[in-house]
């Protein structure tokens, strides 16, 4: 697994003050996407144990966090490697979010066990492939109308697709 890039401190992807992991690779290549460098699974950098590490010392050791959020490319397409990697966490800081943003809808990610692993370990999950004939910049942490934002916890509790529903930003 490659990582596309990583900020420390970010206020755009997600509630609170989030470092945020970009993972390379993506097949659905949604037209108009902010990102489609992201697209190969060889671009950044390799995402090492090292790498890995020393990421998991930096959030785990940040004092203002609220979470982490995982962008892409899509993490569900490597979603084995980045289960490892929030497990890892969620370990080390139980009391801190986990977000992630995926081109699949959520219904798919459950019906696939390795994506549906993953899936269980987030807090709120951003699915759907961006469509530039939704594109509404007013939503919170969303580029189009299709995209919603799962509340994981409640959807699994009530067993239907639970949503946030934040004020336009």
């Amino acid at each position: 697994m490659n990582l596309f890039g990583y900020i420390p401190e970010s206020v755009n992807e997600g509630t609170g003050l989030r470092a945020v992991l970009f993972i390379s690779g993506c097949r659905h290549a949604c037209p108009g996407c902010f990102s489609p460098d992201s697209w190969s699974f060889r671009a950044g950098e390799p995402f090492t144990e090292e790498r890995q590490q020393q990421i998991l010392h930096e959030v785990t050791n940040h004092p203002l966090l609220d979470g982490v959020t995982l962008c892409g490319g899509d993490p569900f397409f490597s979603a084995a490697a980045c289960t490892r990697w929030v497990r890892q966490f969620r370990d080390a800081r139980p009391d801190l979010t986990v977000w992630a943003y995926t081109g699949f809808e959520y219904e798919e990610l459950i019906a696939d066990p390795e994506r549906a692993e993953l899936a269980q370990l987030c807090d709120v999950i951003i699915d759907g492939r961006y469509l530039a004939a939704e594109r509404d910049v007013s939503l919170p942490f969303r580029g189009s109308r299709n995209q919603r934002l799962i509340d994981v916890r409640a959807t699994q509790a009530s067993g239907n697709i639970v949503t946030l529903h934040l004020g336009a930003v």
